[in-house]
């Protein structure tokens, strides 16, 4: 009788959370996966197409070019922003004076949207950085950065670096004070160097921090879509353009919502993948250590 009571109280209290999880996640994603396989236009559809949408999204060269700059996009990002994210946990978990202020002052950036993000380092490639550059000679930044392919990709990881190493910086100082005291005064007294005891006793005791933070910046890379449309908008010539932005642009600029629907449903499928490799790996990692 107890039992029985405590599950129909359970059931009570998850109803209207699983109701809500259920019409806002998982009946939109059901009924867009059926669209993919009609003629959707967007408003309605009127047959069946089978698999003739993603036919159209394996052989349309842009979805290849789009998909591999967001791949290198994506490498590049997830180690630049953990790399600096943890360096900076670092230093505020140091024992100096102004590691609460610097603790603020780096993960600021994480509260600015990304649309006004962009547009504030817009005017920093295309306005402040030239203008220094002539006033003191640097040839470096005499060209806008985001008028060319190479620049505008380095561009675009400055500012993911900027925006998203704060947050990851939480995740790591999170893991950094959990470790006991007691062990890092262990070693210490057996005359381990700070690096030794960084490689040794740190990061192999905070590997649950860097599974977290690695999926993080793993998902946020691949469905990163604001700072690229205020940043550089896919420019030039759509060479910039993620791949977020191309399924947006597929289907609502040019109206080709079955492909966009169905290239979503390619793009849910690889963050999945590669999501779930990547907590595999890491856990199996924490396991060994």
């Amino acid at each position: 009788m107890n039992t029985g009571y405590k599950v129909r109280k359970f059931g009570i209290f998850a109803a209207l959370p699983l109701a809500i999880f259920s019409v806002v996640l998982v009946l939109p994603f059901a009924q867009g996966f059926f669209l993919t396989f009609t003629n959707w236009n967007g408003f309605k559809y009127t047959e069946f197409s089978g698999v003739a949408n993603y036919t159209k999204s394996f052989k349309d060269p842009a979805f290849w070019t789009t998909l591999s700059f967001t791949l290198k996009f994506v490498v590049v990002s997830l180690v630049a922003v953990n790399v600096v994210a943890f360096g900076l946990a670092l230093l505020v978990t140091a024992k100096l004076r102004s590691s609460t202020i610097l603790r603020t002052f780096f993960f600021v950036p994480n509260l600015i949207g990304g649309v006004v993000l962009g547009v504030i380092w817009q005017f920093i490639f295309n306005t402040a950085l030239i203008s220094i550059s002539q006033r003191y000679s640097l040839p470096f930044f005499s060209d806008s950065w985001l008028n060319e392919t190479t620049t505008a990709f380095w561009a675009l990881i400055i500012v993911t670096v900027w925006q998203s190493s704060g947050y990851m910086m939480i995740i790591y100082i999170t893991g950094l004070i959990s470790i006991e005291q007691d062990v890092l005064e262990a070693a210490r007294v057996d005359g381990a160097s700070a690096f030794r005891t960084l490689m040794t006793i740190k990061i192999p005791l905070m590997a649950q921090a860097f599974t977290i933070s690695l999926f993080l910046t793993l998902r946020n890379g691949f469905m990163a879509y604001d700072v690229n449309v205020a940043l550089t908008g896919g420019g030039p010539y759509r060479t910039t353009e993620l791949i977020s932005m191309h399924i947006f642009q597929d289907a609502f600029a040019f109206g080709n919502f079955g492909t966009g629907q169905s290239k979503a449903v390619i793009m849910f499928l690889m963050v999945a993948t590669a999501a779930l490799v990547q907590v595999s790996i890491s856990k199996r990692m924490e396991v060994q250590r």
